[in-house]
């Protein structure tokens, strides 16, 4: 592809980040690539690698100049970057971010964005549990979603934003914002909680249990771990700004639950195989949309 921005602005520089840049080079997106991280390691291990084409000693050098600016920070911390940002953006500039929710993230970030400036929220649905400036690849976003929220935001601009995240691999759809945290919720948030939630059983009945959770874990707990295992700040920061509907869809979860130990503790096979059966499909259907596969290890290989 050619280049669709002259240059981006990357702040923060963990997995999402980096790997935008490297779906950046392979596909040509930018001419430059310039990139911020709060860290002094991180900023230094970035340069030993490669990562960016130029990494700035301040979020503000990074972004002076750039045509598109990407918040690849925490949820809780893009208001303040945001205004710490907002004297150096240049007029024409895009604004964008990589948050997980996103109606916290517009509230927050809004109100500090210049006259003239285009803000265009996005998420992409890519991830691993690793983090930081290494852990990123060109192939994360091939095929996965990338949901643009632009709420009353410019169209030309909103449509190059998604032809460059079309670039990098992603399929790309527009959002409403609360209806994107809803969904969200079901599909991303409260499984993550339930995931922490059970290996912090796991690490409760370690008195009991000893090794045995880790030498003898199946592949339903290996699961919780890899969700588990994701960045704590990073989540925290979700359910912290995603409160309602990650709390609603978490009540919903405990009704099913208590349904299902109903079922167990009156021997309802019937309730029991119906239910597995119609949640079974789910998963086919996943598969079936292309974002994941039945390989073992969900066909994610060293990635994971």
């Amino acid at each position: 592809m050619s280049v669709i921005y002259d240059r981006v602005a990357l702040i923060g520089l963990g997995l999402i980040a980096s790997s935008m840049f490297w779906g950046m080079k392979r596909a040509g997106l930018a001419g430059e690539v310039t990139g911020y991280a709060r860290s002094a390691d991180t900023r230094a291990t970035a340069r030993d690698i490669g990562l960016c084409d130029r990494v700035c000693d301040s979020a503000a050098e990074a972004c002076d100049g750039a045509d598109l600016v990407v918040l690849c920070v925490p949820v809780g911390a893009m208001g303040a970057v945001m205004a710490e940002i907002a004297p150096v953006l240049k007029p024409g500039a895009v604004v964008s971010d990589v948050g997980s929710v996103k109606r916290a993230v517009i509230d927050a970030v809004a109100p500090h964005v210049p006259a003239g400036v285009h803000f265009v929220p996005a998420h992409p649905l890519a991830g691993t549990e690793q983090s930081g400036p290494t852990s990123g690849f060109a192939e994360l976003f091939d095929n996965r979603w990338c949901l643009l929220t632009p709420e009353g935001a410019d169209e030309a601009e909103t449509a190059k934003l998604r032809q460059f995240w079309e670039g990098l691999g992603s399929n790309v759809d527009v959002m409403e914002p609360d209806h994107h945290d809803l969904v969200l919720a079901v599909t991303s948030h409260t499984p993550h909680l339930i995931a922490y939630t059970m290996v912090g059983v796991a690490d409760d009945l370690g008195r009991v249990t000893d090794t045995e959770v880790v030498n003898f874990s199946a592949a339903g707990f290996r699961d919780f771990t890899r969700i588990a295992a994701s960045d704590p700040t990073m989540w925290r920061d979700v359910f912290l700004n995603n409160k309602e509907a990650t709390l609603e869809i978490l009540g919903r979860f405990t009704e099913e639950l208590f349904a299902l130990q109903r079922a167990i503790r009156q021997g309802d096979g019937d309730h029991l195989h119906d239910y597995f059966t119609r949640t079974r499909a789910i998963r086919r259907g996943i598969i079936e949309a292309g974002q994941d596969t039945d390989a073992p290890n969900f066909g994610r290989g060293g990635k994971v």
